[in-house]
């Protein structure tokens, strides 16, 4: 199971740092997914992270959101710049095998962690 952590209130233009942690499973194998979901609307990908590194962001997010990952804490990583109030959702972090984009694919999920974006 994995843990989100590092939400909270902030205003538009601020930033947060969210962590990922799991327990009794490496992310050094595993492609790591952040997802958010905002009230009323589906769960969707934000940015990923490959076993090997490589990074996909959602159009949305491109230039003001950064995944990262630190194999030997065993932690990943989203750092939120410019925050947005369409930002705000509860954001969670999953993992899967190879490389995708499809939620169906990403598992482990644990509680997600709120953001909220004041105007």
């Amino acid at each position: 199971q994995l843990q989100a952590s590092g939400g909270g209130l902030v205003q538009a233009g601020g930033s947060l740092r969210l962590s990922c942690a799991a327990s009794g499973r490496s992310f050094s194998r595993y492609t790591v997914g952040w997802f958010h979901q905002a009230p009323g609307k589906e769960r969707e990908l934000v940015a990923a992270i490959s076993s090997g590194g490589s990074e996909y962001y959602a159009d949305s997010v491109k230039g003001r959101f950064t995944i990262s990952k630190d194999n030997a804490k065993n932690m990943v990583y989203l750092q939120m710049n410019d925050l947005k109030p369409e930002d705000t959702a509860v954001y969670y972090c999953a993992v899967t095998w190879g490389w995708t984009r499809s939620r169906d694919e990403f598992g482990s999920w644990g509680q997600g962690t709120l953001v909220t974006v004041s105007s």
